[in-house]
């Protein structure tokens, strides 16, 4: 019989962090003490005047209809005011797209400007989901690496030289997933001066990260004025606001842009949740005290993951600036084996992590960095300490 699945959905890959998670949850299923460090996902609760924001949109009852295609009229407002006051970047309601989570708001962007064989230019180390979602919508991507000597950032000579006639994009991440590191005003600068020689290249400038920052200095590329109506920027409620489960993102691009993606959602999924919309807009609203002292804990974990890290022979690891992921380079342990098991790549040492360590990491072959794993130290300092004992001690026996 005829294989009844499209060629799309077969050349696509799963999500290695969300594979990396279900195979953590089936061994604790198992009965097995699994630490998971895959997700990257807030150890914290939604904070309390935002869980109350989203009751008391319920005892309104004004939120239980379709909520209009590209958001709430008020929350793309107050989102506009959130890009200019905090961002520096020009917009207005009419820039704003309200979508189910970050990811759709790329993906919408991507399927809204994307023809067969438009390139993408890609800084890797980067989000697992960009890859596949450019290729869903016919996009080829061009992966452009930063390394581990240069704390992982792709400089503007090297993006500059990856630029083609079919260029049409060029995403990244600040502060980034995997590597954590945020790229400087200098570096940011730089990247503007460069992409001012090529005009008919846009920008998605993902910021989802934006308040998990340690250098205190968040630049956005749009707000420079040579790139205003060249960029989308994205983000969203769920990393600063420990909303992930909420699935609230959103945008601002140029209207035009702006316009296609909600046409695209319009076919799709319509409005985002309008119950989480108005917790969303109580997020990003009110005080953000609750999200610096997560940032605040985050900060100090970090330095007590990176002290431990360091005590393992052979891991090189360097110090991010943001998020909450560290990007050990581990390739000095692939040929190693014991029991008759060798390590060949990072995806063999994640498995064997887990099986025999039981502790989940998400292989760097994800990322497009396969001599590195990702660790999120968004967990419990508990957690975090007992899961890099037992990584050590699983790493000892590799000979």
């Amino acid at each position: 019989m005829k294989n009844p699945l499209s060629q799309r959905v077969l050349n696509m890959e799963e999500s290695a962090t969300i594979a990396m998670a279900q195979k953590a949850r089936d061994l604790r299923a198992q009965g097995i003490d699994v630490i998971s460090l895959s997700l990257g996902e807030p150890d914290f609760k939604t904070p309390e005047h935002i869980q109350e924001a989203a009751i008391e949109a319920i005892r309104s009852q004004q939120y239980f209809s379709y909520p209009p295609v590209p958001g709430y009229l008020d929350f793309r407002e107050a989102i506009a005011r959130k890009f200019r006051e905090e961002n520096d970047i020009p917009c207005t309601a009419a820039n704003v797209v309200v979508s189910t989570g970050a990811k759709q708001s790329i993906a919408n962007i991507m399927l809204a400007m994307l023809d067969p064989d438009d390139e993408v230019i890609v800084l890797s180390p980067y989000w697992v989901s960009y890859a596949d979602i450019i290729k869903m919508a016919g996009g080829k991507p061009i992966f452009v690496k930063g390394d581990i000597d240069h704390n992982f950032k792709a400089t503007a000579e090297q993006i500059e030289a990856a630029i083609t006639p079919k260029t049409k994009l060029m995403i990244y991440s600040s502060p980034c997933n995997p590597s954590g590191e945020v790229f400087t005003r200098a570096e940011i600068d730089a990247m503007v001066t460069m992409l001012q020689r090529h005009p008919g290249i846009y920008v998605i400038s993902d910021e989802i990260y934006e308040h998990i920052n340690f250098t205190d200095d968040h630049v956005s590329i749009g707000s420079y004025e040579a790139m205003h109506d060249r960029v989308i920027t994205v983000n969203g409620v769920a990393k600063a606001f420990a909303m992930t489960g909420w699935r609230i993102g959103y945008m601002c691009a140029p209207e035009p842009i702006a316009k296609a993606c909600t046409k695209i959602q319009g076919q799709v999924t319509s409005g985002a949740n309008g119950i989480a919309q108005r917790a969303a807009m109580a997020a990003i609203t009110t005080d953000l005290a609750p999200t610096r002292a997560m940032s605040n804990e985050y900060r100090e974990r970090r330095q007590m993951v990176y002290d431990l890290l360091r005590q393992i022979p052979d891991i090189k690891v360097i110090m991010p600036t943001g998020a909450f992921y560290f990007l050990p380079e581990v390739s000095a342990y692939f040929g190693k084996s014991v029991d008759g098991r060798t390590i060949h790549n990072a995806s063999d040492l994640c498995m064997y992590l887990l099986e025999e360590a039981h502790v989940s990491l998400v292989t760097g072959e994800a990322f497009g960095v396969p001599e590195c794993v990702r660790l999120s130290y968004a967990a419990s300092r508990e957690d975090l300490q007992e899961a890099i004992k037992r990584i050590k001690e699983a790493l000892a026996r590799l000979q």
